[in-house]
């Protein structure tokens, strides 16, 4: 059979990926990716309602950016990912400058208390979402081309200050939850590439006092307030302990059985952002426990596979970044779930394939491509 327009184009230009993708991998994200629209539908639509007179407001362009999201991730699944590590110091400094144009531009919004979205024109983003996968970039690269110096202090202290720098600037921005998933993954990979266990037990130590520091001080204002409406969000039950409080009445409110897809009665302007940070308070309650549970085995299986594909990847470079991307998804869901439950202070993290934000879709179905184009690669006939 003759290959394709775009075969041809890849293979002239040396880009092409041969080998099958791992179908598994790409059902799962395709049913997360189903599901979440259907959910996000639900949990939006008397928003939508209210705040536009339009219950599709939301809907129609996530649905957009779906559609666009799964034509890239194809695309780039035809694309041999180790073409990335030429680029991945580039687009670190990229992400670096955007970062900085965020804090010295003025907000989005006039009278915005976050300052974390960046506009060109009509298009609006966070570069936050572009830093986290070039930590995964730049760090898969470098650890996999220095994996005998992991053991190096120097070296080490290296990764970890270009992770401060990053993370130094997002919590700046008063983005708490993107500074914790960048600060673990980049952990995590340096952990996976061979850190000496010796600085693993320091800097959990150092991280433990770090995050003590900031709670009994008050070191960063909002993140010690967050630690203490957590603990009880009663205590201001109409202020900042009030979204904690109505997602707890959404998941209690759907028992087992859920009250049903689109009965959701909390996403009636008691929950704030049902459609974005706390969508899976609506998910609990209009699918019960048993829904819920069924979401959360997605979320697994698709973590499952994407391991394997990591742990049959033919070279450490694809292996850390298969690991970095998966683990990005799993800490994500993760850390949301237990927001929404209050198992943890409340970050402000987005749910994968759920919550509304096309260029977040985006960025995240694009690096589930870089995943499926290094299962075509992997050896999975025995996976």
């Amino acid at each position: 059979m003759k290959d394709n327009l775009l075969a041809r184009v890849l293979k002239k230009l040396n880009m092409y990926q041969e080998g099958k993708m791992d179908i598994g991998f790409l059902s799962l994200v395709l049913i997360l990716l189903s599901v979440g629209l259907v959910m996000l539908f639900s949990a939006s639509y008397a928003y939508c309602y209210a705040q536009y007179g339009d219950s599709y407001h939301f809907i129609v362009r996530q649905a957009i950016f779906a559609v666009a999201g799964v034509l890239i991730m194809l695309f780039v699944s035809r694309i041999d990912c180790n073409i990335l590590r030429k680029f991945s110091p580039f687009i670190y400094i990229i992400s670096v400058i955007m970062l900085v144009l965020v804090l010295a531009l003025p907000p989005m919004q006039e009278g915005m208390e976050h300052k974390r979205w960046l506009v060109i024109g009509s298009f609006s983003f966070q570069p936050s979402e572009i830093a986290k996968f070039s930590i995964i970039l730049l760090f898969s690269h470098l650890i996999a081309r220095n994996h005998k110096r992991m053991g190096d202090i120097r070296f080490i202290g290296f990764l970890i200050l270009l992770l401060a720098l990053v993370c130094g600037l997002v919590v700046v921005e008063t983005h708490l939850s993107a500074t914790v998933l960048m600060l673990v993954i980049g952990i995590v990979l340096m952990i996976v590439g061979g850190m000496a266990v010796k600085y693993i037990i320091g800097g959990g130590i150092i991280a433990a006092v770090g995050v003590a520091l900031i709670v009994i001080t008050g070191l960063v204002d909002y993140a010690a307030s967050r630690f203490q409406y957590w603990i009880d969000p009663w205590a201001d039950a109409t202020g900042k302990g009030y979204q904690t409080i109505q997602s707890l009445l959404a998941i209690g409110s759907g028992g087992l059985l859920g009250r049903g897809i689109g009965q959701s009665r909390q996403k009636y302007s008691w929950l704030p952002e049902p459609h974005n940070d706390f969508i899976f308070s609506i998910v609990c309650e209009e699918l019960g426990l048993i829904g819920a549970l069924a979401i959360i085995i997605l979320f697994c299986l698709l973590v499952w596979r994407g391991f394997n594909i990591a742990m049959h990847s033919p070279s450490k470079y694809s292996s850390l970044m298969a690991v970095g991307l998966t683990f990005q998804v799993a800490l994500q869901a993760a850390l949301n779930m237990m927001v929404v439950t209050n198992t943890i202070p409340n970050t402000g993290i987005s749910l994968p394939f759920f919550s509304y934000g096309g260029t977040a879709l985006l960025i995240l179905l694009a690096e589930m491509g870089i995943v499926l184009s290094i299962s075509r690669s992997a050896n999975l006939e025995k996976v």
